[in-house]
């Protein structure tokens, strides 16, 4: 009896002990997952290879060689002012708190990040290091001003570029990435009143519902109406529609072309910031549905102009990829085919069609693939989101489930995303070019044009014969 009782007390005790120490144990602080680190580190060296030398290949291959190295700087020097602007103030006003429009200073300098410090995924309790994210979104604020240039090639000024660049970006790139990406993340919403009050301080495009899953208005949409309200105000290059103003390298845009397929797996895939079964399936819908545009493009040129072309397949597999981006990681594959087939239709037709009838000299087609394009696409996401269609819906984070699905409420939330795009960029575009063409003007003079950028602005020549 002894024995059973001191056996019990020693029991007891140790019981007691256990719930001591399960009450006063410290809670394990988050960490960041390292396997989706390790890819986020990757996937921001594909986005970077879409821009130096992707984008600079894909554009330079389709001016005159006259002009190939003024494109080559032009992308170059963007990516690297962008990159430090991002530092200084770019990725405080986009990723703070502050107004629906516009985030906060908090971050200036990007003060108060250290190795330590966490940035929040699409998953409860899944972080990342917030130095890679900021990297990671450093390449897409570094690319999306990159890619207007394609819309007035071979007649701004270097200087004007660049001053233009810096207004835009700050007043129109940072207030969509706001508008659009900025939320609190997923941990916040943990019932009702809790996820309205979260919802409450995300940025305005957000609050309305609308899906971009890595850009499609923030970046496409964006970059292509500047590129519109750019080549209508600065008008159309000496001898368009008069002399051959063709291609001088579609090999070098081919080049180009597979650099921006490559990285965009970085672009989109990234965009999930882990590495999961969504992005394996954001892989295969941005595969797929460029692919599809390829295919799309070269059959509804072959069909109304005889031939297939290089530069045609070329330029359908970026609207492709234009398209799936906002779409991506709601789609399902059949969804992404589809979106793709009718982007590089739409797009072909756009880029031949459309601008002949209004007679614009979009230079590259940076509109007529980037801004149809991402409006295709980001309208399109409404559609092939819709779980009935083999979309995965959109995920509620209170009910820790899928919600229920509004084909209709989805796409008008699209609109609005489309809507606020086109008229931001626009009046903020139009207002940038005014100012610099004020300031120290917009278009290179007709005797530089004809001798060409390269020698007149950069005292170079892309080719030594």
């Amino acid at each position: 009896m002894k024995h059973l009782l001191t056996t019990f007390t020693l029991l007891t005790l140790l019981g007691y002990a256990g719930l001591s120490l399960a009450d006063t144990a410290v809670p394990v602080p988050p960490a960041a997952n390292k396997g989706d680190t390790a890819w986020m580190i990757m996937a921001t060296v594909l986005v970077i290879l879409m821009v130096i030398p992707g984008l600079a290949l894909f554009y330079g291959g389709m001016v005159r060689a006259k002009n190939m190295l003024s494109v080559l700087m032009q992308v170059f020097v963007i990516f690297s002012m962008m990159a430090i602007l991002w530092a200084i103030y770019g990725y405080s006003i986009a990723f703070t708190e502050g107004s629906a429009f516009f985030g906060g200073f908090s971050k200036m300098f990007l003060k108060g990040i250290t190795p330590d410090s966490l940035a929040a995924t699409f998953s409860k309790g899944v972080y990342v290091p917030e130095y890679i994210y900021v990297a990671f979104q450093l390449t897409f604020a570094a690319i999306t001003p990159a890619l207007i240039v394609g819309a007035f090639a071979e007649r701004v000024k270097f200087s004007a570029v660049l001053l233009f660049m810096l207004i835009w970006f700050t007043f129109s790139y940072l207030p969509m990435a706001h508008m659009v990406w900025y939320w609190t993340g997923p941990d916040a919403y943990t019932d009702a009143s809790a996820a309205e009050a979260a919802t409450a301080t995300a940025g305005f495009i957000f609050q309305k519902g609308a899906l971009d899953f890595a850009g499609g208005t923030v970046v496409h949409i964006n970059a292509g109406i500047a590129g519109l309200v750019g080549c209508l105000m600065i008008g159309k290059r000496i001898g368009y529609r008069k002399e051959s103003l063709a291609p001088h390298s579609v090999t070098m845009t081919m080049i180009g072309a597979s650099l921006l397929w490559v990285g965009w797996f970085g672009f989109n895939v990234g965009s999930n910031l882990e590495a999961n079964g969504l992005s394996a399936l954001v892989f295969v819908n941005t595969l797929l549905a460029s692919a599809a545009a390829t295919l799309s493009w070269i059959g509804a040129e072959w069909l109304l102009r005889g031939k297939p072309s290089m530069l045609g397949g070329a330029s359908g597999a970026v609207a492709g990829l234009v398209a799936i981006t906002p779409a991506c990681g709601w789609a399902g594959p059949m969804g992404s085919i589809f979106l793709g087939l009718a982007a590089g239709a739409v797009c072909f037709w756009s880029v031949t069609m459309l601008k002949s009838k209004l007679g614009y000299d979009d230079s590259l087609d940076a509109f007529g693939v980037h801004g149809v394009g991402g409006v295709l696409g980001a309208l399109g996401t409404g559609i092939v989101a819709s779980p009935s269609l083999g979309g995965t819906g959109v995920w509620d984070y209170v009910a820790n489930g899928v919600a229920e699905y509004s084909m209709i409420g989805q796409v008008t939330s699209q609109a609005w995303g489309v809507g606020v795009c086109i008229i931001w960029s626009g009046v903020v575009s139009f207002v940038a070019y005014k100012i610099v063409d004020m300031v120290i003007g917009l278009r290179v003079s007709e005797e530089v044009e004809r001798v060409g950028l390269d020698v007149s602005e950069h005292g170079e020549t892309a080719y030594h014969i």
